[in-house]
């Protein structure tokens, strides 16, 4: 028979205080209808009053299935708490459950408060009890739990019991400055639950200043905690929070917990957490971290020769679950440490044979351009549009004859700063005829600038005859830069990203000394590859 746990996300309100992170409230909805549908139980979306973001939020009062928390504080010392008013801030929200922060460390409660320990526990007492007394959930949030237990355990412990004596339906323990490692949080929620504070009313909220908020949290729930706090991504204040996007694949997939625990997350839910997670950094505008556990780029990437060569046997060989059940997928890319395993997998995904003396000279060129910085690990791509040309199965679509780009940074007659870049590309179509294309940007109003890459991209795709009607849904959304040596002749590699309306989305490289010319080759390819999936053919111009 399993055991009940329970989720609570805390996104909204502990993620938001990641430096750079600030969500909007239109963010907030979508990440909240994202959460629902994962199927968390609380979803916590800030604290109401605290800013006109989140206050909004509070009154938009977005459907949920999940119960829908505000978070504040405990009343201060000195008056009831009927008449607290960033208490009754946070009842104002009309939220079905209320989540108070207190103090359980008595360091911080002399010391930071400046208020007696008994005064504190009274504080706790009252407000939670003024939460029931309103109809709503309490939960009590004991901050510092972790460190005031280890300093002063008869009173952490008096403030646990305090917010479960007045009705708190969870108090839930707090590393707040995350240096308690697992094997102590085991212990002091093992002491916690022996003094007489039951599990299915215990949570743990952990930080991962140690790298150990995941481990942390697994050793609580293996000590008797039923709740589990955490944010997508492990977003949060400085080193962020426990990952709900680790954490929820390893209690519904490993043991012992898949054996011993259910979650409100299904297995049809848990396949969309690839793309919960990446949806969130794609509204973040945020690189997704390509060595994240489960929904990483690279959680399932075999570069090895040796691994892609067992994988092609039995995935099992080198993958501790099927990357489709967390909705990631394998991939094996292309590098000079492949070996003619990688390149047969890859090789076959493009729908492509080749020869052993084929595969050979396949590989010979791949790292042959490594050596010179290229990287077609990342740039799938441009590594098929090698592949294919390897094998003879590369038409010569249109050939560059030459191209040049100029960037002129000004001040216009109103005395504006304004940043003009233009372009001409001469391209050689089927037939023999020449187009040269001309492409110029200008922002007039203010100091913005297209830049030089998009002035050569526009040139490059105004007109490449037979074949426009391909490519005219093609977009660049991403561009990448790396120095791969110093000195003042270092070589330069660039990633571009592009994507169309089908849905494809692709990456493609291109290296040289010059940035310019490194991005002109990537979109060279990034263009060639489209042509090469739309089917187009070598045609003659006009035909």
């Amino acid at each position: 028979m399993t055991e009940r746990l329970y989720l609570y996300d805390t996104t909204l309100r502990d993620g938001q205080q990641t430096q750079g992170v600030q969500f909007s409230l239109a963010e907030k909805q979508e990440i909240a209808a994202l959460l629902d549908g994962l199927g968390v139980d609380h979803i916590e979306g800030g604290w109401p009053g605290a800013n006109p973001t989140d206050s909004a939020f509070f009154e938009a009062r977005p459907k949920l299935r999940a119960t829908f928390t505000a978070f504040g504080m405990t009343k201060r010392a000195g008056r009831s708490a009927e008449n607290d008013e960033v208490l009754a801030g946070v009842l104002n929200a009309d939220t079905p459950s209320v989540c108070l922060v207190g103090k359980t460390h008595d360091f911080h409660v002399t010391d930071a408060l400046e208020i007696t320990l008994e005064e504190n526990v009274e504080n706790i007492r009252a407000s939670v009890a003024h939460i029931m007394a309103k109809g709503r959930e309490a939960l009590f949030d004991a901050e510092h739990f972790f460190d005031g237990y280890s300093a002063n355990p008869d009173y952490a412990l008096s403030c646990l019991k305090a917010a479960l004596d007045a009705g708190a339906r969870w108090v839930v323990l707090c590393d707040t400055n995350g240096g308690t490692l697992p094997g102590e949080i085991y212990e002091i929620v093992k002491d916690v639950i022996d003094s007489g504070v039951p599990g299915d009313h215990l949570g743990i909220h952990t930080h991962n200043d140690t790298g150990n908020a995941v481990a942390g949290s697994l050793a609580a729930v293996d000590a008797g905690v039923r709740q589990i706090q955490g944010t997508l991504n492990g977003l949060g204040e400085r080193c962020g929070n426990a990952s709900l996007t680790t954490l929820i694949p390893i209690l519904l997939l490993k043991e012992p917990y898949a054996s011993t625990y259910e979650t409100g997350v299904s297995r049809e839910s848990l396949a969309q957490m690839t793309f919960i997670s990446r949806k969130l950094d794609d509204i973040l505008n945020r690189v997704p971290m390509r060595a994240a556990p489960f929904v990483g780029a690279s959680a399932f990437a075999h570069k090895a020769g040796l691994h892609a060569s067992a994988i092609l046997k039995n995935p099992a060989t080198y993958e501790h679950i099927a990357p489709e059940l967390v909705g990631n997928m394998r991939v094996i890319p292309m590098s000079n440490q492949a070996g003619t395993s990688n390149l047969k997998k890859r090789l076959a995904e493009a729908g492509l044979e080749a020869d052993k003396a084929q595969l050979s000279a396949i590989l010979n060129t791949i790292k042959e351009r490594e050596s010179q910085g290229f990287s077609y690990d990342t740039a799938q791509a441009s590594f098929e549009v090698l592949a294919r040309r390897e094998l003879g199965l590369l038409p010569d679509y249109f050939d560059v004859e030459r191209y040049r780009v100029i960037s002129e940074r000004r001040r216009n007659a109103r005395g504006q700063i304004v940043v003009e870049s233009e372009a001409v590309v001469a391209v050689t179509l089927p037939g023999g005829k020449l187009v040269t294309n001309y492409y110029k940007n200008e922002h007039p109003e203010e100091m913005q600038d297209a830049g030089p890459v998009n002035a050569l991209w526009h040139a490059l795709i105004d007109d490449l005859g037979p074949y426009q009607g391909r490519i005219d849904d093609m977009r660049l959304v991403d561009f990448k830069v790396r120095i791969t040596n110093g000195g003042t002749e270092a070589v330069t590699r660039v990633i571009i990203d592009s994507e169309d309306d089908a849905g494809r989305r692709w990456s493609t490289v291109g290296v040289s000394a010059n940035i310019v010319d490194a991005s002109f080759g990537a979109l060279i390819d990034a263009v060639t590859w489209k042509l090469v999936q739309t089917g187009a053919e070598l045609r003659r111009s006009g035909v």
